[in-house]
């Protein structure tokens, strides 16, 4: 009789645990079918975990970076955001007042620059110079506390590579991105080479990238998927879009396409590769690799809608960025030089050296422009009241500056947009260059586009295509 006793509790206990087994099976088919859209993070009101409720570690769950997790709970964390330290030592302000306006990106970039990190160690590193030494943050009841812990400055490259076995105990950073006031939307894998330019055209559902592989490719921004590729047969040097028309500059020449009517014109005329373009007054500019700008009118109703204007003449040496602000069109050369130029008379109109190395990239905002340079300065001019453009404030990076964007966050804070050549972004808010997170990826990102709703994109040189978003920035009181 008492066997009998032992088998029915036996009995009774594997019953209880094939129905926790369903319960948690159901609840795991449930987590998969969530739908899933490119640019609006899954599960937002849980914190970003695909599975609900709240890790019982801080460490990153490697299943979820996957996309295969199915546990529910998971003990461990699902986002890649982590909180970025929070420096007791301030920069002083600038004395300078940036707007708070809407921003034109430029794009552009030059092959040929160094690493500082060695790959084959990623061990060796230089120290950053932020003192990422603290956070801060809030428990559940609202009160705040601080969280007492030693933070890595460098980004783990094994990590990056899928191949750290130091886990809990690696001293670098296991994530794609720390800070807050953004967050990542998707990454886009398909370019074997690096990315070389972006573009979201007007009324379009479909996002364009170009690259050194000779290819662009048409992303569908529902599902995150390649919908289209198009093999040009030689290397995407960049590519812009204005209203429905995307142009992709390649050696020798420039294609247009218009995606609404699939008509389709080639552009002849430039020697070499063509780094850069930017469209206004009508007028599209490429910077080519001799140094040259050719400059098309575009003529409606007619045959061929662009017609070869001028040529612009100054730079001794490939132009490799573009950026248009008032009636100025300004101009960035590996001769070290930013040359402006009159939109209206396409003539040059002075010639700025404040860099001692190549300028990589241009942005105009309101009265001002910043420029990045190789040698390792972030620029910001300012126009006199005798017309003249001069520096108003220099913020020095430990690396060289390959290319700058700027967007406003929800709450309508300026935030600039900057990447270095040691595979690193840094978001900083305007006018205090205070840093307000940063991103890591595996090569350096030599594109960066901005899109509408506080989306921005980057591309970098493994061909990977990163989606991002601006959040509004925590509550002082939260921070």
């Amino acid at each position: 009789m008492f066997r009998q006793l032992i088998s029915s509790i036996d009995f009774v206990c594997l019953c209880l645990f094939m129905m926790y087994s369903m319960e948690v099976k159901a609840s795991r088919r449930f987590t998969y079918q969530r739908e899933r859209s490119l640019f609006n993070p899954v599960n937002e009101r849980a914190g970003g975990r695909v599975g609900g409720g709240w890790p019982t570690k801080k460490v990153l769950c490697v299943y979820f970076l996957e996309g295969r997790c199915n546990r529910n709970p998971c003990r461990f964390a699902h986002t890649e955001s982590q909180t970025l330290p929070v420096s007791n030592h301030k920069k002083s302000p600038p004395s300078y007042n940036c707007p708070k306006n809407n921003v034109r990106v430029s794009s552009g970039s030059e092959e040929g620059t160094t690493h500082v990190q060695n790959r084959e160690n990623p061990d060796r590193t230089v120290p950053n110079k932020s003192s990422l030494d603290c956070s801060t943050g809030s428990d559940d009841s609202g009160s705040k506390r601080t969280l007492e812990r030693t933070t890595p400055k460098n980004v783990c490259y094994h990590w990056l590579s899928g191949n750290c076995v130091k886990g809990d105990e690696c001293r670098f950073w296991h994530s794609w991105f720390c800070g807050e006031g953004f967050t990542m939307l998707a990454k886009l894998e398909g370019h074997k080479k690096a990315v070389s330019g972006i573009a979201l055209p007007l009324r379009s559902d479909k996002l364009y990238s170009g690259s050194r592989d000779g290819t662009v490719q048409l992303w569908d921004c529902h599902t995150g998927q390649s919908a289209s590729v198009i093999n040009l047969g030689a290397e995407v040097g960049s590519l812009i879009c204005e209203g429905p028309w995307v142009f992709v500059g390649m050696p020798n020449v420039v294609k247009a396409w218009h995606i609404e009517s699939s008509a389709e014109f080639s552009l002849d005329g430039p020697v070499g590769e063509v780094y850069s373009m930017v469209v206004a007054n009508e007028m599209l500019f490429a910077g080519a690799q001799d140094g040259n700008i050719l400059v098309w009118k575009g003529i409606p109703n007619t045959q061929n809608p662009f017609q070869l204007a001028a040529l612009l003449k100054g730079h001794t040496r490939p132009v490799t960025c573009l950026a248009v602000g008032g009636k100025r069109l300004y101009s960035g050369s590996m001769d070290n030089t930013i040359r402006v130029w009159d939109l209206d008379t396409l003539e040059a109109v002075m010639t700025l050296n404040g860099h001692t190395d190549a300028p990589m990239s241009l942005l105009c905002w309101d009265q001002y422009l910043l420029s990045c340079s190789l040698d390792n300065t972030i620029k910001v001019w300012i126009m006199t009241e005798e017309g003249n453009l001069e520096v108003a404030y220099t913020h020095n990076e430990d690396h060289g500056v390959l290319a700058l964007g700027g967007l406003n966050d929800p709450d309508g804070n300026p935030v600039l947009i900057c990447s270095c050549n040691d595979d690193s972004v840094h978001l900083y808010e305007l006018p205090s260059f205070m840093e307000r997170g940063r991103i890591f990826s595996r090569r350096e990102v030599r594109v960066i586009e901005t899109g509408p709703d506080g989306l921005f994109f980057t591309g970098d040189g493994t061909g990977m295509l990163s989606v991002w978003k601006i959040l509004a920035k925590p509550n002082a009181e939260m921070a």
